[in-house]
């Protein structure tokens, strides 16, 4: 038996370049490597929120590979269970922030280790001793198999009792907008947690209001859909309710990338913090809460040029919440 974790994650990490003091990369001298990834930057969020987190990719047997492993066996994320292809390559991507805002990307993940993903892979330990799967539009993305490979993994993670969540994290760059749109959708049903951006459920169901999107997905089969609103906060919707949070103020946003998983993070780590967090009466309390902290944390993580590692612990997040000042000397 494996060691117990209250979430598991399945997807690809990537070595990220960018250059050392910022601006575009062509004739930037110096290059800083770092990890990205949605799936590791939601494990990072969580393991510093204190939750024990189980993370499941392909890397390659290279040095990328290595750097990946060490650095979330670094931040205490358990990575036993994943594997060295001993075929194909780490995947890499590339950085660069010439205006404010969004920054730009370029992906080099094709034929990656993990893109080889297919249904076989799947084992019954992944999901032992464990609470809940969190899964991302980009792994179907991935490879030839790499859909029934998610669909299947959902289910099994289903079949031995975990619950599941699912960030769409549409990346256009992956695949084309109709199997994109298709396939998306088709997961929806799957999870019981949907957490969609606000674009992304323009995307998926074309123009309408926040309160019919919430009502859509939720028709679809999740219990409970947590909404990102950019500067206007979020929003939950359960069967019986919706709340809305306000968005939590920075100043200044610095990078962009990571924020919707770090939101994730702070999501999904409140909810676990209850013991039957989908019955309708802990939904109720657990869910303005779990609004709240994934506000903070997702706001948090615009202040930093790298992916997670702005990551806040829960002290933090607490002194935050509650308006405390952070003392740091």
């Amino acid at each position: 038996m494996g060691n117990y974790a209250d979430v598991v994650t399945i997807g690809e990490s990537m070595v990220l370049f960018q250059p050392y003091n910022g601006g575009g990369i062509k004739y930037a001298p110096l290059i800083s490597k770092s990890v990205g990834g949605a799936e590791s930057n939601l494990a990072f969020g969580l393991s510093r929120l204190g939750k024990r987190v189980r993370w499941i990719s392909r890397v390659g047997n290279d040095p990328f590979g290595e750097l990946i492993l060490s650095t979330l066996a670094g931040e205490e994320i358990d990575v036993s269970h994943t594997e060295k292809d001993p075929n194909e390559a780490t995947a890499l991507y590339f950085k660069e922030a010439k205006t404010p805002g969004d920054p730009s990307v370029y992906y080099y993940r094709r034929h990656s280790a993990a893109s080889q993903f297919s249904k076989e892979h799947i084992q019954p330990e992944w999901f032992e001793q464990a609470r809940h799967l969190h899964v991302t539009g980009i792994t179907p993305a991935l490879g030839e198999n790499t859909v029934e490979f998610m669909k299947v993994a959902m289910q099994q993670a289903r079949e031995q009792g975990l619950t599941i969540s699912f960030d769409p994290n549409l990346r256009r760059k992956l695949w084309d907008d109709q199997t994109a749109r298709e396939v998306l959708l088709e997961l929806i049903p799957l999870c019981d947690i949907f957490l969609p951006g606000l674009e992304e459920a323009e995307f998926l169901l074309g123009e309408q209001s926040v309160t019919s999107y919430g009502a859509a997905f939720l028709k679809m089969g999740p219990a409970v859909v947590a909404m990102k609103l950019g500067e206007q906060g979020s929003v939950g919707f359960m069967k019986n309710g919706v709340f809305e949070e306000e968005a939590y103020k920075v100043s200044q946003v610095v990078d962009t990338v990571g924020a919707g998983d770090a939101y994730a993070a702070g999501f999904l780590s409140a909810l676990l913090d209850e013991d039957h967090y989908l019955s309708e009466n802990t939904l109720a309390e657990a869910l303005p809460k779990a609004l709240k902290r994934a506000n903070v944390t997702g706001a948090l993580a615009t202040q930093f040029h790298g992916d997670w590692e702005g990551a806040p612990t829960l002290d933090e997040v607490n002194h935050l919440m509650n308006d405390h000042q952070v003392i740091t000397r």
